[in-house]
């Protein structure tokens, strides 16, 4: 079992950052893929971000060049930089990896942007 907890999540108006993180634990030999998706209200859950563990990373276009993932293989953790925040961005943010060909999802932490 793989457990995962995100933080940083929050309310921030148009224009700002913010910073979420994802610290995967339990049974892991190492990781292949992390990611965030994110679901706004009424909407399916789509993806933000994702980057193998290579460092290999891909972008939803409407994120291209705000926001940026980064890993920590070290420490099994997933960040997202949002830079530039729009009221569009807001949605809950899920964490998610693979490992061993199976996927698993955090909680999800919501970002509110004003604004």
């Amino acid at each position: 079992q793989v457990q995962l907890v995100e933080s940083g999540g929050g309310l921030v108006q148009a224009g700002g950052s913010l910073r979420l993180s994802c610290a995967a634990s339990g049974s892991i030999v190492s990781i292949n893929a992390m990611g965030w998706y994110r679901q706004a209200p009424g909407k399916r859950r789509e993806l933000v971000a994702a980057i193998l563990s290579g460092g290999i990373a891909n972008y939803a276009d409407s994120v291209k060049g705000r926001f940026t993932i980064s890993r920590d293989n070290a420490k099994n953790t997933v960040y997202l930089q949002m830079n530039s925040l729009k009221p569009e961005d807001t949605a809950v943010y899920y964490c998610t990896v693979e490992v061993r060909r199976l996927g698993y999802w955090g909680q999800g932490t919501q970002v509110t942007v004003s604004a």
